[in-house]
Formats: structure tokens, C-alpha cells, sequence
């Protein structure tokens, strides 16, 4: 059965429906979606659970010990995306701070980098100008996309980002929202059983089995645990199967345990060519050692280490750096470009020219100011401001604090507008698709919002009578214009319910519309949801209406609230 649905999951062969009369046929197109849905479910675990053995024979999860895994008929292999940066500065705008000065490196296929360095050493900005999301800054430099000199936003489709704080829709499960990103992102002709497997194995490999049928949470109304929440943000970029998947911070949060079940999870990713960097603190000595690659930040956004994880401790034993026993190498090292831990080495090296040393070691072109203060204190710095110039006044500092202001903005909303040629070679769904899907998606959050929904009504059965019985009992000097005032003043509380329409899942549209999604899409869908609370609101405000003599000059009053 299961080799049937693979080579045609649309077919319902095999299933034998005696058919009488019309409801027998109704009722038997149910029990075959039914079995259909049951038997790609079927297809999905019977796929997992063939991976699952595979994995055990080969349970070394280094990158020499998944070759073999990588090199088998049966495992699918993704669009390779290599980055490669020189010279990478970003500065920022009217201003001479560096955020990162001359990086250079390369990011490959098929292997896990960590990013690692002090706080302030532009960890985040690197990730964000490999993402083509920086904004606000003046960025120098060359970033090649497969040896090209070409946008990263034009292979947004095949990009995953995963922000630092988990932007996750809280009124939807855990399956929900993992299959509504497959759903909108994976390529369209992918069918639906292809679709199933991809999202049972994210689940399986990130461990959500127990909580998929879980309510993410909110503020308001608690959910999952912090660490589910994190494994669930890691997961919306993993069911979209990207070529490049960039990640800020993602076992911050954390246990031990829980952080190498997700990076185990990120290994296979790599299996099928994924190129992975992401962010990590205090990774412990085993998770430290199922990285690939070491990037190394100091402060200023200086490169001290770029390369493989099993020679960085021999670069730095070559410097006279020998890391001392039972003690963690990647603590010691941020220690290190902390300046808490002075090392003892007999060749003087400070820590602030440990930078230098890495760009005369590769060959890399030294600013010329590195060279010449090479012997002062302050040699490396990289990212501090020069205050040899004169002070500048409180109103031009304003001045100047606003004109940043203004072209952040204008960057912001120039990479809006922007189109870029899209270079993914992925045809993910069209607008009519995803607005099907995200009408779906608002559908199920309206409902489980039936509480505000409730309120929302019973202010308008308490304002209609209100207004019936005034109505009723005031005089003619009321008049007109005391009604209009009043339905103005009712109209207000429609307006406050009209905020929650957009502004609370403001973060979650960002997110969504950054990876490739139909802000059109979005827009129509809460739009058409919206609207059917503007059909019924003005008729249960009616109908709660009490006057009964002026029911003409009510009517009006009515209308005029709808249009309102």
C-alpha cells in the first residue's frame, strides 16, 4: 500500500465502496478522503521509521561520520547555495562606528558553522547582511552567492531565517503552524503526501511528537514550554526545506539535551546539502565538537578564527595559546576576546591583536591603521569612534539623529518595494492558494478567539438598547445631531476591536512576508474574515433596539453605524 501511494498519492486504488443511493455515495466520498489522508499518513511514518534505522547504523553525527549517509541513493539532495564574503564592513549611517570590518570568509554546502564571539562583536549584524536584512547601516565589501555577485533577497525562497525571539502564532498548535508554513512555502508541485512527510519529519527529528496537538500560547494564555517554543520557531524554517538556513541564537534557552537533539536535527538538514550557520553561546564540549566550522567575532566585529573546529586549537597553540585542562576551548576562547582571561603565552600576543594575526596569517589585506597603531592599547578596536574631531553641538547631534532615523526608514521601505529576479528556481503557490490557506489559518484563530468575540457582541446588545430606550424617552430636542454623536460614540469601541485585526501579529506578518508569503494574501484574508463582523454587527445592533415609535429615524441611525 505504501508503495502504491508513492508512486501515485492522489489514487485511491484499493479501497472497494459498495455504492447505493445517495447518501451511501455521500457518505462513501468521506470514508475514501478519510482512508486517503490515513494511507499518506501510513507512507510518511513508514518513510521516518526507514530513516530512523538508517540513522542507526551510521550514529556518528560528525561530519566524517555522515558521509556515507549523504552518498546513499535514497537521500535527497537540495539546491547548493555558497556564500562567500571579503572585505565585509558595515557602518553605521552618519556615523563612523564599525559593526563588523574586513570579514572574510566562506560558508559551504552541506556543513554547520557556528558563529561565536563576545557580546557586541556583531554576531547578529553578520547574520542579518548574510540574510540581506540589514538595514540602517552603509555595508563595503563583496558577498558572492555560488561564486556571483548577486541580491541574497532574489534567493528568499530557498532562505531560512530564523530570528533570535520565537515569532510564532500563539493561538495555533504546534502542527498547524508547522503545516501552515509547509503549505504556503514548499514548492507547489510537490504533492500532498510529499508535503505530510516533510512536516512528520521536522516533528520527529525535533522532537514534538508529545506537544503537536498543543496550543503554541500566549501572553495571556500559556502554552507549550519556552524550549518547545524555540524547537517549534527552528521548525517553520525547517519544513520548507531551505538550501541555506541561517539561525540567531537557537539554543538559547536550552538544556543540554534539548540543544543536541536540535543540532542532531541540523546535521541531517546538512545531509541533504543544507549550508547551516547559526549563533551559539556556551555550547558544552560535545555539542562544541558536532560543529563543521568556527567563526570566531571579536569586538569591533574583527575576525579572529574562521575554519575548521578540530584545527582551532591548533591555530592557537601556534600563537603560544594552549587551551588548559578541563576547561571548556569555546569558554576559554570568548574569555580570551572578553580580555577576562589574559593568556599566558611567551609571544606577548594581547588579545586585541589576535584579529591581525589571523588577516597576516590567511594573507588578507590589513587596514593600514591596524598596522600603524599595532603597539597601542587601542590598536584593534576596529569598531570605536574617533573623538580627536571637534565637539559637535545638542542641535546638530538632533539634526543628525533624525536624518538616521529618516533613511532607515527609507532603506526600510525601499526593501519593501524592491523586486529583486527570483533566482530560487521554486514555484512555491500562487496568490488564490495562499490566500485559501491564510482564510484557513484566520478561520481557526476567530474561533478559538470566541471569548473577545462574545464581548464585542454584548457591547453592541447593551449599546442598542441603551440607545432604543433613549431613544424612546427623549424629547425632541434630542434630535439628529444627538444621535449622530451617539453612534459616533458607539463606533469607537468597533474601532478598538478594528486594532486587533492587524497590530497584534504584526512581528508574525514581518517574518512571513520576508520569507516570500502574499502580503496581498494576508490582507484579504483578515479583511474577508473582518467583513463578516461588519454584516452581523450592524444587524444584532439593530435587532437589540427597543424603540418601537421611532423605528424609521432607528433605521438611520442603524445605517449610519454600518457605514461608520
Amino acid at each position: 500500500m505504501i508503495r502504491s501511494l508513492e508512486e501515485n498519492p492522489e489514487s485511491n486504488e484499493g479501497f472497494n465502496l459498495e455504492i447505493g443511493d445517495k447518501n451511501a455515495k455521500k457518505n462513501a466520498l468521506k470514508a475514501k478522503q478519510m482512508h486517503t489522508r490515513s494511507q499518506i499518513f501510513k507512507y510518511a511514518y513508514g518513510q521516518i521509521e526507514r530513516e530512523k534505522a538508517l540513522e542507526q547504523e551510521n550514529s556518528n553525527m560528525t561530519f566524517s561520520g555522515v558521509i556515507s549517509m549523504a552518498t546513499d541513493d535514497d537521500s535527497s539532495t537540495r539546491p547548493a547555495i555558497e556564500v562567500a564574503f571579503k572585505d565585509l564592513t558595515i557602518t553605521l549611517k552618519g556615523s563612523k562606528k564599525r559593526l563588523l570590518r574586513s570579514v572574510t570568509g566562506k560558508l559551504m554546502p552541506g556543513r554547520v558553522a557556528a558563529l561565536m564571539g563576545p557580546s557586541g562583536a556583531g554576531k547578529t549584524t553578520f547574520l542579518s547582511a548574510l540574510a540581506g536584512k540589514i538595514t540602517g547601516c552603509d555595508m563595503t565589501g563583496l558577498v558572492l552567492i555560488n561564486g556571483k555577485v548577486e541580491p541574497i533577497r532574489s534567493y528568499k525562497k530557498i532562505i531560512g531565517f530564523v530570528p533570535q525571539d520565537d515569532i510564532v502564532h500563539g493561538n495555533l498548535t504546534v502542527e498547524e503552524n508547522l503545516w501552515f508554513s509547509a503549505r504556503c512555502r514548499l514548492s507547489a508541485d510537490l504533492s500532498k503526501a510529499e508535503k505530510v512527510l516533510v512536516v512528520e519529519r521536522v516533528i520527529e527529528s525535533l522532537g514534538l511528537q508529545s506537544i503537536r496537538d498543543s496550543l503554541v500560547g500566549t501572553v495571556e494564555r500559556r502554552g507549550i514550554s519556552g524550549g518547545q517554543r524555540k524547537r517549534v520557531n527552528v521548525g517553520l524554517e525547517m519544513v520548507m526545506e531551505p538550501s541555506l538556513l541561517i539561525l540567531d541564537e537557537p539554543t538559547s534557552g536550552l538544556d543540554s539535551s534539548s540543544s543536541q537533539l536540535l543540532l542532531r536535527a541540523l546535521r541531517r538538514e546538512a545531509l541533504e546539502g543544507v549550508n547551516i550557520c547559526m549563533v551559539v553561546h556556551q555550547p558544552s564540549y560535545t555539542l562544541f565538537r558536532m560543529f563543521d566550522d568556527l567563526i570566531l567575532l571579536a569586538k569591533g566585529g574583527l575576525t579572529a578564527y574562521h575554519g575548521s573546529v578540530k584545527k582551532v586549537e591548533e591555530y592557537f597553540s601556534g600563537l603560544g595559546i594552549n587551551v588548559p585542562d578541563r576547561v571548556n576551548p569555546p569558554d576559554y576562547f570568548i574569555d580570551i576576546l572578553e580580555g577576562i582571561v589574559k593568556p599566558t603565552t611567551t609571544t606577548g600576543i594581547d588579545y586585541k591583536q589576535l584579529p591581525l594575526r589571523w588577516m597576516l596569517h590567511n594573507g588578507y589585506d590589513v587596514p593600514r591603521d591596524m598596522l600603524l597603531n599595532n603597539s597601542s592599547a587601542d590598536s584593534v578596536r576596529g569598531g570605536e569612534k574617533d573623538s580627536s574631531g571637534p565637539e559637535q553641538s545638542v542641535a546638530g547631534e538632533v539634526w543628525d539623529n533624525v536624518k538616521d532615523i529618516v533613511e532607515q526608514k527609507r532603506d526600510d521601505l525601499g526593501n519593501h518595494l524592491s523586486y529583486s529576479k527570483d533566482l530560487s528556481n521554486r514555484r512555491t503557490p500562487g496568490i488564490l492558494q495562499q490566500y485559501k490557506y491564510f482564510l484557513g489559518r484566520v478561520g481557526k484563530q476567530r474561533l478559538r478567539e470566541a471569548r473577545i468575540q462574545g464581548v464585542d457582541y454584548l457591547i453592541l446588545c447593551l449599546a442598542g438598547v441603551c440607545l432604543g430606550t433613549l431613544a424612546k424617552m427623549s424629547d425632541e430636542t434630542f434630535g439628529v445631531l444627538g444621535y449622530t454623536y451617539t453612534v459616533i460614540a458607539v463606533s469607537l469601541l468597533c474601532k478598538i476591536g478594528a486594532l486587533r485585526s492587524f497590530s497584534l501579529e504584526k512581528l508574525q506578518y514581518w517574518r512571513e512576508r520576508a520569507s516570500g508569503m502574499s502580503s496581498l494574501a494576508y490582507f484579504l484574508s483578515r479583511d474577508t474574515i473582518d467583513h463578516f463582523n461588519t454584516i452581523v454587527k450592524p444587524i444584532v445592533f439593530f435587532l437589540c433596539s427597543t424603540s418601537s415609535t421611532i423605528l424609521g429615524q432607528q433605521f438611520r441611525i442603524t445605517i449610519l453605524f454600518w457605514l461608520l
